[in-house]
């Protein structure tokens, strides 16, 4: 699968755009669209050039690929189009590792009860120790159950 118009601009409105490189809330320098490293690898620095909106929407388009990839590759049960996306928008938040390894993941994979996979997306909302990322935990469980 891959991420629909939808998918994408649920992403953007969470994450973001920043022209400018920036430090998230866990301090990592990121631009664009939450992007913190360029299609070649090379990590975003704070003394990075200044982009466009188009590279930015560029720059997020190429770097959610492998994001779709692992979602559709670890999850091995049908998802909905908006299942879909708010798993990628987890995924794209957390990491590739986080994200692959995780209990939700596991949860998903045995057809636990939406009871369950609530909690187990709510799981994933500190940053530093810090609940910061409540509201889009919730927002990503709310895609998740929207038909």
């Amino acid at each position: 699968m891959k991420l629909d118009l939808s998918g994408e601009n649920f992403i953007i409105k969470e994450e973001g755009m920043v022209l400018h490189p920036y430090l998230d809330s866990a301090g990592i320098p990121t631009i664009g669209v939450g992007c913190t490293y360029y299609e070649d690898g090379t990590k975003v620095t704070m003394t990075d050039e200044p982009i466009t909106e188009e590279r930015a929407l560029q720059l997020f388009h190429n770097i959610v690929k492998p994001f779709e990839q692992t979602v559709t590759r670890v999850i091995r049960v049908p998802l909905t189009q908006n299942q879909f996306n708010a798993l990628v928008s987890l995924c794209f938040n957390i990491g590739f590792i986080a994200f692959s390894r995780s209990t939700l993941v596991k949860k998903i994979n045995s057809r636990a009860s939406l009871a369950e996979i609530e909690v187990w997306i709510l799981v994933w909302n500190k940053v530093g120790g810090e609940p910061i990322l409540l509201g889009r935990r919730k927002r990503e469980f709310e895609l998740y159950t929207t038909i």
